[in-house]
């Protein structure tokens, strides 16, 4: 098969290559893959650790070729989409059955593969918040692929939405996503009772203070890169901030991804979950993409469609 495998040698670390095709265990499937997404942390996290030659990413979208020989997941033929936690920047992937959504019929691969972690991510993190019906909840990073993913969500779970963000020039867009007010300073609002912050260094402290009593703060990201510092007395409490908390996120916890893909992919088939793709290219001609996710210079998901 080909795929996209490290080459320390090559511009992005990265070479469209001859790879051995994957062998499936007993509880996976073997997807032939038609579109991929790429995530700036595969290139943060990922990339420096793997060893040439090695074929990694996250997101993919295809169909099953062969269903999974335990008898689980879906049947040859389905239109699918993947949480892998390596291997999908391939022809061919073997995933495990659990992390397989299934797709509608006729839907756009490429606007699927967008859904696994970022979407993914903004479902699940949500979740840790609790219940979010009249509340308000803050996104941090709003304009990113998780944060466009959180404010739908957050909305659609019936919360108030304050959604931060540097970029002013985005700000209808977030209005337009759902989000009920929008501000580049986390402080600069009145309390809320949940965050789900994807930034981290500075603007997650900043996050911490607008939690108003009983709120709840999930980390689900540093795309910052800086140190996350809380000042003295940061974490101390005051009538009106007692009993916050700070959650840690991974998204491979605990069962039902599978259930979570198959929903979030029915959700944007009928256009009630609207990613946001900045970029479309063939992988064979993708190293411009490549490199600006990596640089995190990109306003949305890439999508990479295999040829």
């Amino acid at each position: 098969m080909r795929a996209l495998t490290v080459d320390r040698s090559a511009p992005g670390g990265l070479r469209l290559a001859e790879a051995a095709d994957p062998i499936p265990a007993a509880h996976q499937a073997l997807v032939r893959v038609r579109a991929v997404s790429l995530n700036p942390a595969e290139f943060r996290y990922v990339l420096p650790q793997a060893p040439d030659g090695a074929v990694i990413g996250w997101d993919a979208a295809g169909v099953v070729e062969r269903a999974a020989a335990d008898g689980s997941g879906p049947a040859v033929g389905t239109p699918a989409i993947t949480l892998g936690l390596s291997g999908a920047w391939a022809e061919l992937q073997a995933v495990d059955t659990a992390l397989i959504g299934t797709v509608p019929d006729g839907a756009d691969p490429g606007t699927m593969s967008t859904l696994p972690v970022a979407a993914g991510t903004a479902l699940r993190a949500l979740r840790r918040l609790g219940p979010i019906l009249g509340r308000r909840v803050m996104i941090t990073g709003a304009t990113g692929a998780v944060g466009r993913f959180a404010i739908q969500l957050a909305v659609r779970g019936g919360a108030e939405v304050v959604a931060v963000s540097r970029d002013t020039s985005r700000t209808e867009d977030l209005l337009a996503l759902g989000a009920h007010e929008t501000v580049t300073d986390p402080a600069a609002t009145t309390p809320v009772h949940g965050v789900l912050d994807t930034v981290g260094g500075p603007v997650l402290p900043a996050a911490y203070q607008a939690l108003g009593e009983g709120g709840v703060l999930v980390t689900a990201g540093a795309a910052s890169g800086q140190d996350t510092v809380f000042g003295p007395g940061a974490l101390l409490a005051d009538p009106a901030r007692r009993h916050r908390t700070i959650h840690t996120f991974f998204l491979m916890d605990g069962g039902g991804i599978d259930q979570d893909l198959t929903w979030l992919a029915a959700e944007t088939a009928a256009d009630r979950l609207r990613p946001h793709i900045a970029r479309r290219r063939d992988w064979a001609a993708a190293a411009d993409t490549i490199a600006a996710v990596a640089d995190s210079r990109l306003p949305g998901k890439a999508v990479l469609t295999l040829s």
